[in-house]
């Protein structure tokens, strides 16, 4: 019995070594789209779990649950990572209103964003200053908003194909717009969610204080672009006009979270590292099914459809599930962290953090020479609608692991959706599409095992991580 099971893995193997890379990719496709696991963890990680912001129990539930499911697929290893993330609470549901009169008020809908502090126990209300820039707002200077909520309300630029550039377009002023109106006296902020459509739902998101004093800091909400519209509208009528907003978050100090890590060791080149990720925390409004629940359980899949497709790696191949992306970005910074310690060699590293929509292709972060051998492989992925190889960004997460001889990747699915749900609460599982999502976690699994077939370009010339 034991030289049958010998014989029938040398089959297996020789049977995949023998596949052009044509019929590897269609196995791997075939695979996902009728034998995939990634919406039923999914489901799981979404429906059973729900949000999962750093230092929550959510978070701690998550952990618990990916290394068990990684577990169950006989990977060579499998580990956390201990990592220190911070601990910040919603607390309450917010509450806010427009006031034109004493007494006569518009309640609207709003989120604090995360990191933010309280407002009064007992509210805050204000007179409001719009701004469309942090620009035009320091030019007003401290006379003109000391005291008032400054109100941030440039939108996305909906001419923008690249909906992450209409975002990366007006994101600041959600980061760090309440630090620059805490110096100059404002008593609050209220920021235009970042989405395209109209709609009632606030998106929150991390901002920052930078090292500003505690006694600057001050409150800040993101409000729905339906509400937006609104308050603009009702300050171009009459802007005497008061916001009143009322939150209780509050930031507690730093707990130990993990990166969950599953690895199947390379038969040829296993000091050869090659990571495929997302990020395991969400923001709390949702259950983070979008962002990035989809990208969890799309990296995780792509170890188990290797296995299930018969592919031997020839390099190390890891599943890194990042812990705090969202308000630290602690988990690829300690990856790299301890990477570097190791003098462990990160050929490659792939992050899906773009939602679970239909995939387009990648960007890369890499040499020409290693972009010219990506080229040579667009006729693989033609079948398939991929389409988009172009030079790029990666991750957030796998940034940290860049060096001069590596490739870095993102997966870049159909952005044109994606941030009616980024940071809200109606990023949920009913909004993902298990087609989509199958698709996904079988490009990103095709690229692995070409990259991991033919290596980096030229790889004679990679380098460990120095710095």
């Amino acid at each position: 019995m034991k030289y049958l099971f010998v014989i029938s893995l040398f089959l297996s193997l020789f049977s995949v070594s023998a596949q052009s890379d044509e019929e590897v990719i269609r196995t791997i496709y075939d695979q996902s789209l009728s034998n995939g696991k990634s919406y039923e963890w999914l489901d799981y990680l979404s429906n059973e779990i729900g949000g999962r912001l750093s230092g929550s129990l959510n978070a701690e539930k998550a952990v618990a649950y990916t290394k068990e499911e990684l577990d169950k697929l006989g990977l060579d290893k499998v580990w956390l990572q201990p990592v220190m993330v911070p601990k910040w609470t919603r607390g309450v549901p917010e509450y806010a209103f427009i006031e034109s009169t004493p007494g006569n008020t518009t309640q609207v809908n709003i989120c604090a964003l995360g990191g933010s502090i309280a407002t009064p126990d007992s509210g805050l209300k204000a007179h409001v200053i719009e701004v469309q820039t942090i620009e035009e707002l320091k030019e007003l200077g401290k006379e003109a908003v000391e005291g008032k909520i400054v109100f941030f309300n440039r939108p996305m630029n909906e001419k923008l194909i690249s909906t992450f550039m209409a975002y990366g377009g007006c994101v600041d002023q959600r980061y760090a717009g309440a630090m620059e109106a805490g110096k100059l006296g404002a008593s609050g902020v209220i920021v235009r969610s970042m989405n395209l459509r109209l709609d009632d739902y606030p998106h929150t998101g991390s901002m920052t204080y930078g090292d500003i004093p505690p006694s600057q800091r001050i409150p800040a909400a993101a409000i729905s672009t339906n509400d937006a519209e609104l308050l603009s509208s009702m300050l171009k009528i009459d802007n005497s006009i008061k916001f009143f907003f009322k939150q209780n978050c509050r930031q507690f100090k730093d707990v130990q979270s993990y990166n969950v890590i599953g690895q199947i060791t390379g038969s040829e080149f296993p000091e050869e590292i090659m990571v495929v990720g997302g990020h395991l925390d969400s923001w709390d409004l949702g259950d983070g099914s979008h962002d990035d629940g989809a990208g969890v359980v799309q990296s995780m899949d792509v170890l188990r459809l290797l296995k299930e497709s018969g592919i031997k790696p020839k390099r190390t191949i890891r599943v890194v599930l990042f812990m705090n992306e969202e308000n630290g970005l602690r988990g690829g910074n300690k990856y790299a962290e301890v990477a570097k310690q190791k003098n462990e060699n990160h050929v490659f590293a792939l992050e899906s953090d773009a939602g679970g929509f239909t995939p387009r292709g990648f960007s890369f972060d890499c040499s020409d020479a290693n972009f010219e051998q990506v080229l040579s492989w667009k006729p693989l992925f033609k079948p398939y609608l991929i389409h988009y190889f172009e030079k790029g960004g990666s991750g957030a997460d796998v940034g940290p692991l860049k060096q001069s001889n590596n490739v870095l990747a993102g997966l870049r699915p159909d952005s044109q959706r994606y941030f009616d749900y980024h940071h809200a609460a109606n990023d949920t599982f009913e909004h993902v599409n298990k087609r989509e999502l199958e698709l996904g976690a079988a490009t990103m699994t095709s690229l692995i095992y070409l990259f991991d077939k033919y290596g980096i370009n030229p790889i004679s010339k990679q380098k460990t991580i120095k710095d």
